[in-house]
């Protein structure tokens, strides 16, 4: 008899909890519960009172046998017809058991190993229709929701073909309209882009103008003295001649000598200063050359200073130098690399400029040029202890048209051309910075 009740109360649980009744079936949910305590019920009696058997006997068939009844009776419990199947051959051998028992005892003993073979038998049978079914039905309920989901999927895959279809023709139509006006765009770029590259060649031109006038001045300005020390002494000669003291004459003459060398010294330098003038303000030729960077980083950074030195009376920066004496000459463009390092520079003693206009007078704006060896390669270094660059830009600052100037004082060009021209010596250059502290940017080159 407890075994119908476990068995009520297991199916009672599972047809609450699979139909989900609490939600989608109060009423029946509620009459289930009731049948639930009525079982525990009934349980309880059956072990607390053993002359109760009988009554529990019956009551425990009822309840089971009214189970049966609702499932098979109502619609909503369809889906869960496999149950008869299961139960049905049990509740009528346990039936048949208690009617044989309660009619003659003698013939129920009789029939007793048969009637528990039977018994073992359809609980057997219902064990195992349950879960068959159980498998069955949950591979079925897969292959259904399988088959609606790729059904689904075959819907909203046909509406975005179609969607895509509509979208790739307007998409065609726009690209090709695109196309014809980015040919515009780019023909205008290109004219746009050359004229920018020779504004920013012809702005480092006009930095470089007021430094090669101050520098140029020194040589002129010895040639001119010793020029009219030499017509003084060239009339000294001429009265010494005169008189006849030779002696005296060819030392005047020793002089006029030494003054002379001197004049063609200087007259060399204003005129290597003037070559590299013009080579600087023509266009790139190309062609690469032994070129001694020490003299070349040398040159730039003195006419860089005297050049804003000429444009801003108030600017003054310690510029130093450390050269490595052993650097051999290497295979460049001068004026290319010439306006690299010059470019650099500037940047520099802008950076220290601007530092020192916040700092006021306990700041001493520094630059520093340095070259060296390494193996292969050659270090142009150009450091400076300005205000550094910020993190946040430190990846942008070699893209075409950036700039942290204010509009009007660059192109945003400078940094870009000089990593192009690097890059094309087969080169590289880094920057390394500290916000508040300065700035170093290094031109690797290798020896060839």
């Amino acid at each position: 008899m407890s075994f119908q009740l476990i068995i009520t109360i297991i199916i009672i649980a599972f047809l609450r909890k699979s139909l989900r009744m609490q939600e989608t079936m109060p009423e029946w949910n509620k009459k289930f519960k009731v049948a639930i305590y009525v079982a525990v019920t009934l349980l309880v009696l059956h072990f607390a009172y053993s002359g109760s058997d009988f009554i529990t006997q019956w009551l425990s068939v009822l309840l089971l046998s009214w189970l049966m009844y609702v499932l098979y009776e109502n619609e909503e419990f369809k889906t869960v017809g496999f149950l008869l199947t299961a139960v049905i051959p049990y509740l009528v051998v346990t039936v048949i058991t208690y009617v044989i028992k309660l009619i003659d005892i003698q013939l129920y003993n009789e029939w007793k190993q048969w009637l528990e073979a039977a018994n073992t038998f359809a609980v057997i049978w219902g064990f195992g229709t349950w879960f068959i079914t159980r498998r069955q039905r949950r591979e079925l309920a897969k292959a259904r929701k399988k088959a609606i989901e790729e059904e689904e999927n075959n819907k909203v895959i046909s509406a975005m073909k179609d969607q895509l279809e509509v979208q790739v023709a307007e998409r065609t139509k726009e690209l090709l309209q695109q196309k014809e006006e980015l040919e515009v765009a780019l023909k205008e770029l290109k004219s746009t882009q050359s004229q920018l590259i020779q504004s920013e060649k012809m702005a480092s031109l006009g930095e470089l103008t007021a430094g090669i006038a101050h520098e140029i001045q020194n040589p002129l300005n010895f040639v001119n003295n010793f020029s009219e020390v030499n017509n003084e002494l060239i009339e000294e000669l001429k009265t010494e001649l005169a008189t006849g003291n030779q002696q005296l004459a060819i030392e005047i003459a020793n002089d006029i000598k030494d003054n002379e060398q001197k004049i063609l010294h200087h007259g060399k330098r204003a005129d290597a200063i003037i070559k590299g003038m013009l080579q600087h303000s023509r266009a790139s030729s190309g062609q690469v050359e032994p070129t001694d960077i020490n003299a070349l980083a040398d040159e730039y950074l003195r006419l860089a200073y005297h050049g804003l030195r000429a444009k801003d009376k108030s600017f003054n920066a310690e510029m130093k130098t450390d050269f490595d004496e052993s650097l051999p000459k290497i295979n460049v463009v001068p004026q290319d690399m010439g306006r690299v390092i010059l470019n650099l520079i500037t940047n520099a003693f802008y950076a220290v400029t601007e530092k020192k206009k916040q700092a006021g007078e306990a700041y001493e704006p520094t630059v520093s040029v340095t070259t060296k060896k390494t193996e292969n390669r050659v270090f142009v270094t150009v450091m400076d202890n300005g205000n550094g660059i910020p993190q946040q830009i430190l990846d942008k600052i070699f893209q075409p048209f950036f700039t942290t100037k204010p509009t009007g004082q660059g192109t945003g060009l400078g940094l870009s051309l000089s990593y192009d021209i690097v890059k094309a010596h087969g080169g590289e250059i880094k920057v390394e910075s500290k916000e508040g502290e300065g700035s170093e940017f290094i031109i690797q080159l290798p020896i060839v």
